[in-house]
């Protein structure tokens, strides 16, 4: 840019810092690019460091994204390591810079903070009358656990906070050998999550024997136990705090930067702060909520990085803009993976929605390793926009998910799914994607060829003298089925039929919905007034198994 070199100061790596120092450099050659990084590491995986804590991933170094050493030589960046930048001086356009036991002031002419969040810390009596209370956000802090745990070795683990971190580090303890128990206050784990979808990870948790306490917080330490709000007690010899993240912008806010909800850098479009040359990225700053237009936080890898590239072309003369994020997020509990992008139904309250629950195998089910998928897709009814999805299982979660992301970006109907064209062969998928399921089912929704309930309204419809009909094989229905239903196999059901009332509401079940499907198709022809239990026997064994007969 110009003949006259510039002088860019970064405050923060990792992600967004990183991402726009080295296209930065990139795109401008000649100016003067110094990142100055509070820690030891200026790139390192932040997401991979729960998987360390149980040797998943061996070594240590392989947290380092990118060396320092290379950074310097490749990008010709200035690098600053365990510095921390005190103060920003808008008026002389300098930021006072303390490193070892010095205070050096640099001056800049863009100055970009990406100082990302850092744990919330809860205030529980006791915590300072102990040892081994940790939260994890970096390379040192994961290097304090693993120290503890080998020179320690506790027996038991207490994870507080039941989001993707919380339930990733109660995963890697668990596999470390530690007995684990999860505390959340919300009403279940997963957080973003619909509870029905949350409820599969409740069960994996359990499934692996980490014990879930849900709705309850701890409020006390004694010594290595917790007490819970009840009086519970658990052995907590390590705990582990994960209750979300707030952003770093203590430093901002002391320059006068102003700040929005939960003290986030507010931006505009091209990422400007209030103050002019001074510029933010990443987990610290508010973003658009790319459906809604509200503002959000989204403290996630992927949206920083793009932010820091966005930025960086931004500042070198391209038209870019911040378009808003939807906060698609992937996790693994043990054996499955949940994923999930756009709006649940508690952000869609007061808005008018439908869903739909889709069960299918990831791939065709006479193909070896076929395992299911649980989707859940919500949509408006009048603009037909998808605005939301979760989805749960053992293999092609993500591959689902990052199709619906895309869709929902593009402003894609959910009917049109059905007309996406998938890779298709045995190993890999079915004729029938769960996605193009998706739209076949929404169109079904959307012209009222198909009625469907939501499982949390079955049993008001069953007080009210609706009549649910089991249509699968005895041989399922032995395993168990829904209190109070009647059996009817499909197969049979056109002969049986007549002896169901025409004047009570009927609703019909299988495992998958599909074949309550068909079920609902005849008895309708029949006369009868009927409905289909959406997600069907597969999703309220899962969301409701206190009313499931075994």
């Amino acid at each position: 840019m110009g003949n006259n070199p510039k002088r860019v100061v970064v405050v923060g790596g990792v992600a967004g810092g990183m991402s726009f120092a080295t296209r930065y450099r990139r795109l401008n050659q000649n100016d003067h690019i110094i990142v100055i990084e509070k820690g030891p590491y200026v790139s390192f995986a932040n997401c991979g460091l729960p998987y360390y804590v149980s040797g998943e991933i061996e070594n240590r170094s392989d947290l380092i994204v990118a060396q320092q050493s290379m950074l310097q030589d490749r990008f010709q960046l200035d690098i600053r390591v365990n510095s921390e930048v005190v103060a920003i001086h808008s008026d002389r356009k300098t930021v006072s810079v303390k490193w070892e036991d010095k205070v050096e002031e640099v001056s800049y002419d863009s100055l970009i903070l990406s100082p990302g969040a850092k744990p919330v810390e809860l205030d529980i009596e006791g915590k300072n009358n102990r040892e081994g209370i940790f939260t994890l956000r970096n390379i040192p802090d994961v290097d304090k656990i693993v120290e503890y745990i080998d020179e320690k070795q506790p027996k038991s683990a207490v994870v507080i906070g039941a989001g993707f971190i919380g339930l990733e580090m109660a995963e890697n303890l668990k596999l470390r050998g530690l007995t684990v128990s999860v505390v959340e206050k919300a009403p279940h784990v997963l957080p973003p999550f619909d509870e029905e979808m949350a409820k599969f990870a409740e069960r994996e948790l359990n499934r692996n024997d980490v014990r879930v306490y849900t709705g309850t917080s701890v409020v006390r330490f004694d010594g290595d136990v917790a007490y819970l709000e009840d009086g519970t007690k658990i052995n907590a010899n390590i705990v582990i705090m994960s209750v979300g993240v707030v952003p770093e912008t203590k430093m901002a806010q002391e320059a006068g930067i102003e700040v929005g909800m939960r003290q986030g850098i507010k931006v505009d479009e091209k990422y400007q702060t209030s103050i002019e040359d001074i510029y933010a990225v990443g987990d610290a700053i508010i973003v658009k909520n790319v459906q809604t237009g509200e503002d959000t936080m989204i403290p996630l890898a992927s949206p920083a990085n793009r932010q820091g590239r966005q930025l960086a072309d931004i500042l070198s003369g391209k038209n870019k803009k911040n378009k808003g994020s939807l906060g698609t997020a992937i996790v693994r509990i043990f054996d499955l993976t949940f994923a999930s992008t756009g709006l649940n139904e508690r952000q869609l309250k007061d808005k008018d929605y439908e869903v739909m629950h889709l069960h299918s195998n990831d791939h065709a089910g006479y193909f070896p390793g076929a395992t299911p998928i649980d989707l859940k897709v919500i949509f408006d009814p009048k603009t037909e926009l998808i605005l939301g999805a979760q989805a749960v299982g053992k293999k092609g979660v993500d591959k689902r998910i990052d199709i619906l992301a895309t869709a929902i970006k593009a402003g894609y109907p959910v009917t049109e799914l059905q007309e996406l064209e998938l890779t298709y062969a045995p190993p890999f998928g079915s004729a029938k994607d769960i996605v193009n399921m998706a739209g076949y089912v929404a169109e079904n929704i959307l012209d009222k060829t198909t009625d469907t309930i939501q499982w949390y309204e079955l049993e008001n419809y069953q007080n009210d003298g609706a009549i649910v009909v089991d249509v699968r094989y005895e041989n399922e229905r032995n395993q168990g089925y829904i209190e109070g239903s009647i059996h009817m196999v499909l197969d049979n059901l056109r002969c049986e039929m007549n002896s169901l009332p025409k004047d009570k509401e009927i609703i019909v079940y299988c495992h998958s919905a599909v074949r309550s499907y068909n079920a609902e198709r005849i008895l309708k022809e029949g006369g009868f007034n009927v409905k289909n239990l959406d997600g069907s026997y597969a999703l309220y064994e899962v969301a409701q198994p206190e009313r499931i007969v075994r």
